[in-house]
C-alpha cells in the first residue's frame, strides 16, 4: 500500500527545484538546480534493471539477512550494497534505498552542482550551502522538532534513517528513529538497519550508539526512542 510522504513538505530548499520521480517501489524526491525528472527516471530504470536482473540470477541477494561474499562480476551498485552490508553485518538489501539515492545522485551531478535525493527517508546530498535535515520519528514527541545541520564541506554525505515503528522497512528493533551519517548513503542505510535492530527500548540507546561506533565508515549516529535521544559523532543538532 502506498503511504503518502507528508513529511516531505516540511523540508525547505527554496533555492532548488523540487520534483518527485516514481518507478515501481522506488519513490524519489529530488532537489536540484533544474528539473531533471527525465534524467532521474532514466537513472532509476537503469539501476532497477541491474538489480532486478542480478536478483533473478542470484535470489539469495534479495533474501539474505546476513552479508554475502563479494562478486567480481556484479554491477557496481550491487558490489557497493554487498560491501557496505558486510561492514554493517546485515543483508545486502538493507542498503538498497540508500544505494539508489546515491547512484542516481551521482548520475544527476553531471547536470547539477547541487543535489539532494531522498528515498524513503534515506538521503544523499551535495550542497554548497548549509542545510538542515529534519528528523521524522513517528509518534515520538521529538518528531520534526529537531534537525541535523549539514555544512557544505561535509558533503557528499549520506544521511539515512531507519525505524522500527514507521514505514515499510524491516527492523527487528523498536526505535522511533535511527539516523546514521556516512560518506556513502548505501553504508548509512545498512548501518541504520544494523543499529536499529539492537534498539528494543529506551535503555538500549547506548547499546545502539556503541554499535554505530563499531561500523567502519560511520561518522555519526542519532537514536530516538519515545522522548529519549542519544547522539554520537559528527552530528550537529538544531531546533526546528
Amino acid at each position: 500500500m502506498y503511504e503518502k510522504r507528508t513529511y516531505r513538505n516540511l523540508v525547505k530548499t527554496d533555492d532548488l527545484v523540487k520534483f518527485e520521480v516514481i518507478v515501481k517501489e522506488t519513490d524519489l524526491l529530488v532537489r536540484a538546480e533544474k528539473d531533471l525528472s527525465k534524467e532521474a527516471r532514466e537513472s532509476i530504470l537503469k539501476y532497477r534493471h541491474q538489480l532486478e536482473t542480478y536478483i533473478e540470477m542470484n535470489p539469495e541477494f534479495q533474501k539474505s539477512f546476513a552479508p554475502l561474499t563479494d562478486d567480481a562480476y556484479a554491477p557496481e551498485i550491487v558490489k557497493e550494497m554487498i560491501r557496505t552490508s558486510q561492514l554493517a553485518h546485515v543483508g545486502p538489501m538493507a542498503a538498497i534505498a540508500g544505494a539508489i539515492a546515491e547512484w542516481v545522485s551521482k548520475d544527476l551531478l553531471k547536470l547539477s552542482k547541487e543535489m539532494i535525493v531522498e528515498n524513503g527517508g534515506d538521503i544523499y546530498l551535495v550542497t554548497s550551502k548549509e542545510r538542515t535535515i529534519g528528523i521524522y520519528a513517528g509518534e515520538s514527541p521529538l518528531s520534526l522538532k529537531i534537525g541535523i545541520v549539514i555544512q557544505p564541506e561535509e558533503t557528499p554525505l549520506g544521511v539515512c534513517t531507519s525505524s522500527g515503528t514507521v514505514g515499510p522497512s524491516l527492523s527487528f528493533g523498536k526505535a522511533n528513529a535511527v539516523c546514521i551519517l556516512a560518506k556513502s548513503s548505501a553504508l548509512a542505510d545498512a548501518a541504520a538497519t544494523a543499529v536499529g535492530n539492537v534498539v528494543k527500548e529506551k535503555k538500549d540507546i547506548e547499546l545502539g550508539l556503541e554499535k554505530g561506533k563499531e561500523i567502519t565508515g560511520v561518522l555519526g549516529a542519532l537514536i530516538i526512542v519515545d522522548e529519549k535521544i542519544g547522539v554520537w559523532g559528527n552530528v550537529k543538532l538544531t531546533r526546528l
